[in-house]
Formats: C-alpha cells, sequence, structure tokens
C-alpha cells in the first residue's frame, strides 16, 4: 500500500499554530489512516539570538517560513481533502483542487536551508581565541575586561582571566557573558 508517489506539498496554516497542524498530523500518521500515505511534515525553523531589556542573550527557534507546513506525501483518495480539514489548516498552496507539488530544486532548497540552519546551531556568536580581549557583560563581574586563557568549544565556555584590585582572578564564563573589546 505504501507504493505511491509521495512528493512533498505546502500546507497554509494560520501562522503561530503550525506546530499544531505538524502534531495532529503526525498523531494520525501513528493512530489514523495517514500513516501509508504521508512520509514526513516539516516545518522549516531557525535559530536567532535574541537580547533581553536585562542584556541576557537567549537562542530561540522560530519559523522559518511563518504559516507554511511541508508535507511529503501522496495525494490519492481522501488524503488531500483529510489534511485539508485538519484543524488551523488554510489549504493547499497552489490550488484547492488539485494542489501542487513542490519542485524538487524547491525541495533541495528549502530542506538544504533547513539543514544549514541546524548545522550552524549556536554558530552565529563568533568563536573566541585564546589571547582574545573580552568584556563581561553578564552576572556578578558584569564591566571587566579580560583576557581569554582557555576555550572549550564543546560546553561554549571560556576560562577568563580578570583584574580585580590589581590581582588576575580566573573564571569560567559562558561564551555569551562575554563580548570582544
Amino acid at each position: 500500500m505504501s507504493d505511491f508517489e509521495k512528493k512533498w506539498y505546502v500546507l497554509r496554516a494560520v501562522s503561530g499554530k503550525e506546530s499544531k497542524v505538524k502534531e495532529f498530523i503526525e498523531a494520525d500518521m501513528r493512530h489514523g489512516s495517514l500513516g501509508d500515505y504521508v512520509t514526513q511534515v516539516l516545518i522549516p525553523t531557525e535559530k536567532v539570538l535574541q537580547v533581553r531589556p536585562n542584556g541576557k542573550k537567549v537562542v530561540k527557534e522560530r519559523s522559518y517560513l511563518p504559516g507554511y507546513v511541508l508535507v511529503e506525501a501522496a495525494l490519492v483518495g481522501e488524503v488531500a481533502h483529510h489534511l485539508r480539514n485538519i484543524p488551523n489548516v488554510i489549504g493547499f498552496l497552489g490550488g484547492k483542487e488539485n494542489p501542487e507539488s513542490l519542485r524538487e530544486s524547491e525541495v533541495k532548497r528549502i530542506l538544504g536551508t533547513v539543514d544549514e540552519l541546524e548545522e550552524s546551531g549556536h554558530d552565529m556568536i563568533v568563536p573566541y581565541e585564546v589571547g582574545d580581549k573580552v568584556k563581561v557583560i553578564s552576572g556578578s563581574f558584569s564591566g571587566f575586561s579580560g583576557d581569554i586563557e582557555e576555550v572549550n568549544v564543546e560546553k561554549r565556555r571560556l576560562k577568563v582571566t580578570v583584574k580585580i584590585f590589581g590581582r588576575g582572578t580566573s573564571l569560567e564564563l559562558d561564551f555569551m557573558d562575554v563580548e570582544k573589546e
């Protein structure tokens, strides 16, 4: 039964409800009738660095294409009708009666962009090197400057020596707790 040709389609969803649509489709894939016809559901997201008013940096995930959910499916029989009638779904992009599938080049571009964003992850923040001068921007040592003595890329931590009352004091800080001078 799973010999049907599956293509990528775009469902238009109520903005902000993309994850609800994805959850509903995935639940229907596991327990309902969509399991043989739908193989993947994807919400393209990206990681964004936000600075809160208190100065703390936070990495959040947001929708890269708001209002759209990508579905790899074989639209045979009532599958298109079933997907169209999921709560918070407005319809298919490209046609009401016969939805148009994405071209292979579009799929590769979108999936490639999503893979790049996932791989880069937190690399939006400039990596530091031993010897760089940095300023502490959060915590109890905020405002102090120092030199990087050690960099732990896996844990995203730095060992920084700052001068306090004329003496060098070693601190272990997160990448997001400092900025380059």
